[in-house]
Parts: structure tokens; sequence; C-alpha cells
């Protein structure tokens, strides 16, 4: 249903608010010195332009008096209020909101031709989608913002349409889109600081680290106060910088003055405390966002999320319920699910698991591309296989940032593809961004591969970071570290060296004798080569008989010759 019109299209618009400076100097010259007193003739002098004035002023009161407006200076209307809140760069509340779709919607109907204020109501729908998590408002800024290019072409001088464009796909989660969109419009004009914030968005959303630090730069140097302060301190935060994000957070804060604008900056500060591990100080920003803009509805989700962490839990699901009533993001019923679920309520986990798919699918029929929250989803409560495929279309379209990166490692984990994951995971870590569910996610792959001193760091630094990241991770993180035990002495064994391999044991060399042995060994060695071998022993035989005498030697002689011998 269209919103109904609250004011006349054609009052005028409110001077642009310039930054307020706390800071501002004496004029040149002023001394605290006071004047000399005037003389009698510049007395007189003064007295006669008194009286001209006074009744110049007179006269004008007459007349503002005839014509009813003698109560002051008119306050701006929410229309004029929105108007300007937009042309400083700001959010502007629900209503304010509201009230300029409402005067728009009439203003173009009696006027179709009219380009410039397409254009500003089809930025407004696409702003309206975004704070509502109405997603049926994209197709309406689609159409919309077509009609203001077909009444006048972005080149011809309708450069706000296509930032429009840029801004709705940013919304729709199709940042190359966004980046082509915006790109065009900076090509013809550089300076129009209101195509970079859709810009950083666009680089942010395809990890490109590099040209968003050079949009949120460029945006600082062309729109100074809260706006650039808020693009800063959530660049400072991406890349992991806590204290220089904290103090731009802070300082975007106390400058800020509309009260849309004032909430959205101390939900940044308690989102900032959150991620630091500080439940307490973020559940007083968000309490403060909520004070300052009851229709910051985001601010709900981030206090029940700080009060699950104070274990104050019938509290947060008051906080998550509202949050979801006021504003149906699938991220929301996603983290009451998991809250569910740890507290053993499967099926009140069930029933928002099943919310959080019907938002996706309605969601899809607009436009908008949900493939990442579905695939957290689905790597822990449903199909890994379908989220590793999920997450490597969005790969494809150049979606790189820290964020889709990491649920692409820890999909490709629960799938069974731990070696794979772990390329993502660290990547996603490497941005620098101080992110406990990444660290834990790292973590808990690096154990599985068995490299445990790198899996001890990252699990510590998950809890050390924010102790209650996660009502179902944040216990798994701290069993994971009492099963890896303490480090051993030293630090973890891959901080150390590896020791050098063994030396081949050496043979043993004779050990040298003393000189007078080893000549004496000489000498011997060289009598047994000249020395002669001694005869064998002889064998043992009968002694022999004594030699005969020489008669007795004649006497036997004689028969021997003539033969044998006769007897006497």
């Amino acid at each position: 249903m269209d919103v109904m019109p609250q004011q006349d299209p054609e009052s005028g618009r409110p001077a642009e608010p310039s930054p307020q400076d706390p800071y501002v100097m004496p004029a040149e010259g002023a001394t605290a010195v006071p004047p000399p007193p005037p003389t009698l003739r510049t007395t007189l002098r003064r007295a006669a332009f008194g009286a001209v004035a006074a009744g110049v002023l007179l006269a004008g009161a007459l007349v503002a008096v005839e014509d009813g407006e003698g109560d002051g200076p008119k306050e701006p209307g929410p229309v004029e209020r929105a108007e300007a809140a937009t042309t400083a760069g700001s959010p502007a509340s629900l209503s304010d909101l509201t009230a300029l779709i409402g005067d728009r919607q009439k203003w173009v109907e009696s006027h179709p031709e009219d380009a410039p204020s397409l254009a500003t109501l089809g930025t407004a729908y696409v702003e309206w989608a975004r704070r509502s998590a109405d997603t049926a408002y994209y197709a309406r800024a689609e159409e919309t913002l077509k009609r203001s290019l077909e009444a006048r072409a972005g080149e011809r001088g309708n450069g706000e349409a296509w930032v429009g464009l840029a801004a709705l796909a940013n919304a729709r989660h199709d940042f190359l889109a966004a980046k082509r969109w915006g790109e065009t419009v900076k090509k013809q004009q550089p300076k129009a600081w209101s195509v970079y914030p859709v810009l950083i968005d666009a680089y942010t959303g395809l990890g490109d680290q590099k040209a968003a630090t050079a949009a949120t730069e460029r945006f600082g140097e062309l729109r100074k106060g809260v706006p650039a302060l808020a693009r800063t301190a959530e660049l400072y935060r991406g890349q992991g910088w806590r204290e220089d994000a904290l103090a731009t957070a802070r300082e975007a804060a106390d400058r800020a003055t509309q009260p849309a604008e004032k909430a959205e900056a101390l939900h940044r500060l308690g989102e900032l405390a959150w991620e630091r591990g500080e439940p307490e100080e973020a559940v007083a920003q968000f309490d403060a966002a909520l004070r300052t803009d009851a229709g910051h509805h985001a601010s709900l989700a981030g206090r029940a999320r700080a009060l699950v962490a104070l274990e104050r839990t019938d509290e947060a699901l008051a906080a998550y319920q509202s949050a979801l009533e006021k504003l149906p993001r699938p991220e929301y019923a996603l983290e009451l699910g998991e809250l569910y679920e740890s507290l053993g309520l499967d099926g009140d986990a069930r029933t928002q698991y099943a919310g959080l798919r019907e938002m996706a699918a309605g969601a899809k029929r607009a436009g908008v591309d949900e493939s990442l929250l579905l695939a957290r989803f689905e790597a822990d409560h449903g199909d890994p296989d379908e989220a590793v495929e999920l997450l490597r279309g969005q790969w494809r379209k150049q979606h790189r940032s820290a964020a889709v990166a990491d649920a692409l490692g820890w999909a490709l984990h629960r799938a069974g593809k731990s070696e794979e994951g772990l390329e993502y995971a660290e990547q996603a870590v490497g941005t620098g961004v101080r992110n406990a569910s990444y660290a834990y996610h790292l973590g808990m792959i690096q154990r599985e591969l068995e490299d445990y001193g790198p899996a001890r760091r990252n699990l510590e630094q998950a809890v050390r970071t924010n102790p209650a990241f996660s009502p179902l991770a944040a216990p798994l993180a701290r069993q994971a570290l009492e099963s890896l035990g303490e480090p051993p002495p030293g630090g973890p064994g891959d901080m150390q060296p590896p020791p050098p391999p063994p030396a081949p044991e050496p043979k043993p060399e004779p050990k040298p004798k003393p000189k007078l042995e080893a000549e004496r060994e000489t000498e011997r060695e060289a009598e047994r080569e000249t020395k002669p071998e001694a005869p064998a022993a002889p064998s043992k035989s009968p002694a022999p008989a004594p030699a005969p005498s020489k008669e007795a030697a004649a006497g036997s002689a004689a028969p021997a010759e003539g033969g044998a011998s006769k007897s006497p």
C-alpha cells in the first residue's frame, strides 16, 4: 500500500547544514581590551540611524502580523528534514522517510516527467526497503528509477538515477553491477560526493580493500562531517584497527545532531563494543540508540546479541522476537534459532530455521541474493555440500569479501574438504578484521589437519576476542582448546627450527701403539722373514743296535761269498 503524502512537494528546502566545529577561532585581530567610548558626534549619528532602522523594523513587524506570520521562522517539516538528511548524506528517520515517499508519490502523479523527483522517489524506496526489510519495495525502486532515466538520460545530467540504481544493486547484493553504475557516475562527475558511499559498499562486497580505501578517502575530501567519519570508522573496523575505529566512531556520535544520524552512530559504537567482547557496554550503546530513535530496530537485535553474552536469556529472547517482528531479516532468525538450539529447544529452533528459508525465498523473488546467509545456515544446520555450491557461485561473481572467504572455507571443512577450505579461511583472517568467528573457523580447520600450534593460537584468539561470540560455537572453541592441551615448554613446536639430520658415525681408527712397542714389533716381523724354517720332528722308532767289532765283521763275511755254510 502506498504511503500517504504528508506535505506540499513545493515547500522550500532548508539550507544545507554545515558541519558543526566545536573549535571556533576568534575573529582575526580580536582583543579583550574594551574599545574607547564613542564621541558625541558618533553618538548622534548612531541615534539617527537607529531611528530609521526602528521605523523599518516596525513596518516589517506590522506587515508580518497582518499576514499571520509573526510566530518566528517556520520549523522544517518531515519532508524537509528527510531532504536535508539526504542532502547531507545522513540517514533519515523512518517517519520522515515515510513523509518524503508520500510527498513524491503525489507529486509525480501530476508531473510524470520530473526526472529528479522520480530519482529521489526511487532512491527513497531503496532506503525504505533496506530499513524496513520489506523487499517488495525493491521492484518499485527499479521501476521508478528506470522511469527517471526515460524522462532524462543519465548522460544528460541524471546521475542521481544512476546512483539510485547502484544503491539498489548493493541492497540486492549484486556488487558487480553496483560498481559499474557507480564508476559510470564517477567517470562523468568525479566530484559528485553522493556516488562514493555506493562505491564503498560495492568495493567492500567485492573484497577490493584498496579501492574501498581510496573511495573512503575521496569521500572524506568531498564531504566533511559525520557521514565521512562514519565511513572512515567502518573502514578502520574492517582492517582490524580497533582503536582508530573506536575513536572515529565516537567523534561521529559526538558531532551527530539529527536523531536518526545520532542513533546510527550509537549503534556503531554498540557493534564495536560487542566485537571487543564488552557486552555491558554494547547494551548501553544499543539502549542509547533506541532512546534517541525508537525506529532504529537494528539496535534491538544488537541488544539481544549482547544480552545472550550476559546470560540474560529471557530478555534476549524477547529482544530477538521484537526485532524480528519489526525488522524481519533472515540473519536475526538464524541467530534466534541458534540460541534456541543452545538451550535445547530444538522445536523452536526448527521453527526459526523454517522462517529463515521463507524470508530468503521471498527476498529471492524480489531480486535479493541471500546466498551467503543461506550457505552459513546450510554449513552448520543443513547440507554442507549445498553450502559449498552456493558460495562457489558467489566467488565466481567476484564476491570475495572476508565474509564470503570465511564462509566458503568453513563450508568446505564441513563438507570434508579441510585442505581446500584452509586457503579461504586464511584469506579471511588475513584481511586483518578482528572477528572471533573467523579465528574460530580457521583454528578448527587447522586442528582437523593436525596443525596444532596454529590451531591453538587461532582458537585462543577467538575466545580472547569475544568469549561469547556464538551460543553454539563459543563452547566448542573452548572444548577444542582443552583437547589440545597446553603448548610444550619453549613455545609451540612449529615455532622452533627443525633439528639437523644426524651425521653418519665414522669407523673407529686403530689406536696408535707406543713408539718402543712399534719398533719391537717391526724387529720381530723382520726376524720371522729372515730365519729358516725348522725341520719337521722325526717319528718315534726302535733304537738301532750297536755296531759289531772288526773280528766279528770279518768272520761273518766268508760264508757269504761261498753260499750256505756247513755245520762242523
